[in-house]
């Protein structure tokens, strides 16, 4: 057993207990906050859910029927999500809103053990590591991206864990790329993992863990399928290509005209998910459609923009999983989610935890921690809505050019998290030897 393993198995139970009720402690004035809203705009994203369950209980049709007013929602999802979503429709509202919130923390604890997990071993101390776990997740759930997922009751969340864990986890006891092919099925953008397991189940060699402390053995960000060579990357491509067809293919035996109605109706209207333009939607579209420039014309920039930032960034996450850096991969597949999506809400952004967990690595380096808490600083702070604010000032040439560049702030940063992920941090990890 290495030093690294002796270390964590003598960190009390206690411990890691006193981190959870910190956490919870942590993420009970932003619960409070949006649960005690006005109901009619509480957690709107989770009524969604509950309507597709609520219709289907009641054998109405599906992408027809909407959420009360004033909010008068339809569901946008998978047919197969709107079956997961019966148990939901269900509970009574109060119910459903409680336990919904309170998954999304321990979902947030989760992800952030697993993203975090160089960080969090390589800590000395059976106390430290706890500590350390619950500052962390106190810090991730006061991101933007993360307080959106409380204020709406969002999915994105469950779905990062079910990507992260399958990529990640060192001994999964489910078939790999299972949890992939479910979270496609659910929702269409994390398809973007079956394009990152197809781009690195043909890998040239075998992986060595990188980003790893030599006694944490197996503990590192390359300790996942990536590491065990290519076979075992495209058999979880098969699972997860074979997982998501099946549950994609389900709804037509079961729900039939609400399967039809979605893969051949409400699926190709983009409108169905809300304003494009709104400033909510930070993909590469959204921030073109706010240009306001012919639709021809957007759509063959937006096309251009998406084949090259997305020939880069799965390039760059082919790299980073030839370089055993699979922390790294998840984080930039997780960037392309967003980016190249017609439609990526800020709650999309999610993904942040994971970026700023392979940026701080296992915490060695002080300019990688410090780059980490930059990033997460600029993903806290609202800086869209100050853009919103500049351009509703009228100042000429200042409000529409400056007001639309910080409008667009989270998708830029993201594009720059791509450049930083993709070429920074492997020659940052050179430097440091």
């Amino acid at each position: 057993m290495t030093t690294g393993r002796i270390a964590g198995a003598r960190r009390p139970v206690w411990a890691w207990a006193l981190a959870l009720v910190a956490v919870a402690a942590a993420a009970s004035p932003l619960i409070a906050y949006w649960l005690t809203n006005p109901e009619d705009q509480r957690l709107v994203d989770l009524d969604v859910y509950r309507t597709g369950g609520w219709a289907l209980l009641r054998g109405l049709p599906v992408y027809d029927v909407i959420t009360p007013a004033p909010q008068l929602l339809p569901f946008t999802y998978p047919p197969v999500a709107a079956m997961l979503a019966v148990p939901l429709a269900a509970m009574s509202w109060p119910v459903a809103q409680w336990v919904w919130t309170i998954a999304i923390v321990a979902v947030l604890a989760v992800t952030v053990r697993h993203a975090f997990r160089a960080f969090l071993d390589g800590v000395r101390g059976a106390l430290a590591a706890p500590a350390l776990f619950a500052v962390l997740c106190a810090a991730c759930v006061y991101l933007m991206p993360i307080r959106d997922q409380v204020r709406f009751g969002q999915v994105d969340l469950f779905l990062l864990a079910l990507c992260l864990l399958d990529c990640v986890v060192r001994r999964p006891w489910w078939p790999r790329g299972m949890l992939i092919g479910l979270a496609t099925a659910v929702k269409l953008t994390p398809g973007v993992f079956l394009v990152y397991l197809a781009v690195t189940a043909f890998a040239a060699r075998d992986t060595v863990p990188r980003d790893t402390a030599p006694s944490h053995s197996g503990a590192g960000h390359g300790s996942t399928a990536q590491s065990h060579g290519g076979t075992a990357q495209r058999r979880a491509l098969f699972v997860a290509v074979f997982t998501a067809a099946l549950l994609t293919l389900l709804p037509f035996l079961v729900i039939t005209d609400d399967a039809r109605d979605f893969w051949f109706g409400a699926l190709l209207d983009s409108e169905r998910l809300g304003a494009n333009a709104a400033t909510t939607n930070q993909s590469l579209r959204g921030m073109l459609l706010r240009l306001y420039l012919p639709d021809a014309l957007t759509s063959a920039v937006w096309l251009a923009a998406v084949a090259a930032i997305g020939w880069y960034g799965f390039r760059q996450a082919r790299r980073a999983h030839l370089d055993g850096d699979t922390m790294t991969a998840v984080a930039l597949t997780g960037l392309m989610a967003v980016l190249l999506s017609p439609v990526a809400w800020i709650h999309h952004i999610a993904w942040i935890v994971v970026v700023v967990a392979a940026v701080a690595g296992s915490g060695r380096d002080p300019v990688r921690l410090l780059v980490a808490a930059g990033v997460w600083l600029y993903y806290v702070l609202p800086i869209p809505w100050w853009g919103v604010s500049i351009k509703a000032l009228e100042i000429p040439i200042l409000s529409p050019v400056a007001g639309k560049i910080v409008q667009n702030a989270f998708g830029l940063g993201a594009i720059g998290l791509v450049w930083l992920l993709g070429s920074w941090l492997p020659r940052r990890r050179a430097a440091a030897g």
